[in-house]
């Protein structure tokens, strides 16, 4: 099968997955290897050697319909088979354990995998919608879509000759200091790098250092590029994000463990349908980024643990699960508790020291100190001792977006870290409006 360059959705970080198939004749699991020129599957047994020689797709929604729906006309008897998405790096564990599921369930139980099968009615019914819309490489945080590449018999997507060392030299990043950093390699994989990288963006009249996380992408001409995820302020969840409310809790989940824990419905902004959805947050930028229900999927194994059809469930609405006696790769027993991150569209541990930091952060960012600045204008001590003590401050000198000089009143509110603004004296009931930060 040729290498197939199709559009990928940015709603989650893509990474590369393959397809396990089970055979109806017989019932046996098997990793999808390639189709051959007669329609027949080629696939890797899964305790034998050759796994390396697995398919491998960018998991990302669109790309894998794209691909799917290509692979699936390919094969003579398409019938005769189920296909099962999962992460290429879990391949071989997750095909010899579901195998084992096959030869112990009951005609029935095996009934519950009809759920986890990649349906060709639900990809050509989404690819049909047309939802694919092709805009630039940079992120945007809903059901939009950017270019990708599907990678075959092969764990890299790029090699080092496509990378536009060129443009990485603009921004301060060259080949040695990705290799230095541990970098590259996922750069090449397609995905982001796993730690913020400084680089240089032209102001204009000078240029400013920023953090940011970067990723290889394909644009709509075929052309490598550099996708910049740079780290943005925390979300303000005061604003509405696709029609969705977040709700204190929504905001302490996502804060605390990177995950919302529950579906909302959010609106498309092109169709204005409502996409049943789950939310997380990039840890390192603060991007918050959706994914459609569409694409949960739930392994039937974690860790050599079969999950039950209700721990399924449960890991699928997006809410945390604890699981005991799990098998490391060293070969030790361990229990941990695994949550779905629609960032990293897969199934996460939510280890008790990764938890610690982040109810630091949270913490941290729940007793902000009082800016120091308030719409352009540095406050003065005895303003901020006001703040501080929870009075209301009077401020002058503001100059509005038009330009005309105003003055008011101003608070700090301790519970959403920001000052707000009135033109009359707070303190006496007067009208407080909230200063919103940028909407994303």
């Amino acid at each position: 099968m040729n290498n197939l360059n199709v559009i990928g959705t940015h709603t989650a970080v893509s990474e590369l997955s393959t397809l396990l198939v089970l055979r109806h004749s017989n019932n046996s699991i098997g990793i999808v290897q390639d189709v051959n020129e007669q329609g027949n599957l080629i696939e890797i047994v899964p305790d034998q050697n050759g796994v390396d020689k697995m398919i491998c797709i960018d998991s990302s929604a669109d790309s894998f319909m794209n691909f799917y729906a290509d692979f699936y006309h390919q094969l003579k008897d398409p019938a005769d088979y189920s296909f099962f998405k999962v992460r290429e790096y879990e391949a071989r564990e997750t095909a010899i354990s579901l195998q084992r599921y096959v030869e112990l369930s009951s005609d029935n139980e095996r009934k519950d995998l009809k759920e986890y099968e990649v349906s060709i009615e639900t990809v050509e019914s989404f690819r049909n919608k047309n939802y694919i819309d092709r805009e630039s490489c940079f992120v945007n945080d809903g059901f939009h879509n950017q270019s990708s590449e599907i990678s075959v018999n092969s764990t890299y997507r790029f090699q080092i000759e496509d990378v536009p060392w060129e443009r990485l030299n603009e921004i301060g990043v060259d080949r040695e200091k990705l290799e230095r950093i541990g970098a590259l390699d996922s750069l090449l994989k397609g995905y982001k790098t796993r730690m913020l990288i400084p680089i240089l963006l032209n102001g204009g009249n000078s240029f400013r250092t920023v953090d940011a996380r970067l990723q290889l992408r394909l644009d709509n001409s075929g052309e490598v590029v550099v996708c910049i995820h740079q780290v943005q302020d925390r979300p303000d969840f005061n604003q509405l994000y696709f029609g969705h409310q977040f709700t204190k809790a929504d905001e302490i989940n996502l804060l605390k463990f990177g995950n919302m824990g529950r579906v909302v419905e959010l609106v498309d902004e092109r169709t204005g349908e409502l996409i049943p959805s789950l939310i997380s947050m990039d840890r390192l930028t603060n991007e918050l980024i959706s994914l459609r229900m569409d694409f949960v999927r739930i392994p039937l194994v974690i860790c050599g643990v079969t999950l039950s059809l209700e721990q399924r469930k449960i890991l699928r609405v997006g809410k945390r699960l604890f699981i005991e006696n799990m098998l490391s790769k060293r070969g030790s027993l361990f229990s941990a508790t695994v949550q779905f991150n629609a960032e990293k569209q897969w199934v996460e541990f939510l280890f008790e020291k990764n938890l610690k930091r982040c109810k630091k952060v949270l913490r941290e960012d729940f007793n902000k100190e009082v800016p120091v600045m308030f719409r352009g204008k540095y406050l003065r001590q005895w303003q901020m001792k006001k703040l501080k003590a929870g009075e209301s401050a009077y401020i002058s000198g503001l100059v509005s977006d038009s330009g005309k000089k105003y003055q008011g009143y101003i608070r700090f509110d301790k519970e959403s870290g920001r000052i707000l603004f009135s033109f009359k004296n707070p303190m006496k009931k007067s009208k407080v409006l909230l200063i919103s930060g940028s909407r994303r």
